[in-house]
């Protein structure tokens, strides 16, 4: 460790061939010295990507590593290419500890995300980002194996598919049409078919989720607390989290009771996979808010690279501005008539009881749970009014009831609207609320309707 590294003499290795080795799939060795010679070795978690310069390493404990690191700052990590089985060794210098910043705030990111799904959230905690400067990427010969791994499978070139995405996004006229884009790309032209996309409720400190693909059922409305799993902790830091080996199954939101004395489940289960192998969640941001997150899953492990967490940040800025400006306007109805507006039906057969709770608007139908919180004083409101005979609303009349309890800033009417529609065309085709210009809809019952309220 105390010699000079005779650079001129290793065969050479570089950043972008390595960084599939710094994902944590197989755990990296460290070899340190101690001011007195002794060596010592440790495994590491995760070495992150920093650039073309630089990588950091997690201060979590004052243990030996760290200790010899103070005393002599020269070190070695022997890195695993998940993919090829190649090794690398990196010829690292210690510079400093950053305890805040952007590259700490990521690598507490991922740490609580990681944490987050396996409960322990109070034992990873990040002290600090280690940063060193690579002095020298090594490639370590080996024997060669009998049987040659294959090559990994060809991704889609990432520009063609942006413009693709960007056309595609640019000619939604509607959110609902904005989204479904969006997970289009996903689903055929990334080969992502599981994946969904969420709405920040900043007010509540919670994200719903408005569309899904890939999941039965689903999932359409679940609800995930800032900072609770990947998606939570991407959501509050503001930053996008990739993790691509086995995680323990995230739980995000247990369908349980509540404590209002009911009989049913009072929440939506989450449809994420039951084991999933590779999560990226990136924050859709706008305007230097978050809006909402993409989420992509797969039950294959190492299955998201850098590259694809570059295409989807990329993707998530059109879509979160897109999201964020996808405002209705507050002309008139009858601005856009739509000619697929649907006409009056003549009520069904089957009566529905529709009970509310006072306490957080939530819905039931027939005893069973369809939805809560602003959306379900929005169909509430709907349910009284077309008692009285009416079906045409318009966004701006929602817009203006304080009894709907929708926020002062960045209201996202539009996404409730979306996900109301969603759950009556999942859950009560009987309730049908849609679209018949801008900023304006319609809301029909094809079937005799009991409204109950209780506290």
């Amino acid at each position: 460790m105390n010699a000079p590294l005779d650079l001129a003499r290793l065969e050479r290795g570089s950043m972008d061939e390595l960084r599939p080795a710094l994902e944590g799939a197989v755990p990296a060795v460290m070899a340190t010295v101690a001011a007195d010679g002794t060596p010592n070795v440790a495994y590491l978690s995760q070495v992150h990507h920093v650039d073309e310069r630089h990588v950091a390493l997690s201060f979590q404990f004052f243990n030996r590593t760290r200790q010899n690191l103070l005393a002599h700052p020269r070190s070695t990590v022997l890195l695993v290419h998940p993919i090829s089985m190649a090794f690398y060794r990196l010829h690292l210098r210690y510079l400093r500890t950053e305890t805040g910043g952007a590259v700490f705030e990521r690598m507490k990111a991922q740490l609580a995300g990681i944490a987050s799904h396996s409960g322990l959230d109070e034992v990873f905690v990040l002290r600090g980002a280690d940063i060193h400067e690579v002095l020298a990427i090594e490639r370590v010969p080996v024997a060669p194996h009998p049987s040659p791994l294959p090559a990994p499978q060809a991704r889609p070139a990432a520009l063609p598919v942006l413009s693709r995405a960007s056309q595609r996004l640019g000619a939604a006229r509607t959110l609902d049409a904005l989204i479904e884009a969006a997970l289009d790309v996903l689903q055929h032209e990334l080969d992502m078919p599981q994946a969904m996309v969420l709405i920040a409720d900043s007010a509540a400190g919670r994200l719903y989720t408005v569309a899904s693909r890939g999941y039965t059922p689903s999932g359409v409305g679940s609800e995930i607390p800032f900072g609770q799993g990947v998606i939570g902790v991407a959501a509050r830091a503001a930053t996008p989290l990739r993790i691509n080996h086995m995680t323990s199954a995230a739980l995000y939101n247990q369908a349980v009771l509540g404590g209002y004395g009911r009989d049913a489940q009072a929440e939506i289960a989450y449809p994420g996979l039951a084991r999933p192998g590779s999560q990226l969640a990136v924050p859709l941001a706008s305007a230097g808010r978050v809006v909402g997150v993409l989420f992509v899953e797969c039950g294959q492990e190492m299955r998201f690279n850098h590259e694809d967490e570059d295409l989807l940040v990329a993707l998530g800025g059109q879509l979160a501005a897109g999201i964020d400006l996808m405002h209705e306007s507050e002309e008139p109805c009858g601005s856009e008539p739509d000619a697929n507006a649907p006409q009056a039906v003549a009520p069904a057969a089957a009566p529905l009881r529709v009970r509310r709770y006072r306490r957080d608007d939530s819905v039931f139908v027939n005893n069973a749970y369809l939805i809560k919180g602003v959306a379900g004083a929005i169909l509430w409101k709907l349910l009284t009014h077309h008692r009285e005979g009416r079906h045409e609303f318009t966004n701006r009349e929602l817009r203006l009831d304080a009894s709907l309890g929708l926020p002062d800033v960045s209201d996202n009417l539009e996404a409730r609207l979306l996900l109301l529609h969603r759950r009556l065309t999942e859950q009560c085709p009987s309730l049908r609320l849609q679209k018949t210009g801008r900023g304006c809809f319609r809301f029909d019952a094809l079937a005799p309707v009991e409204l109950i309220e209780s506290d």
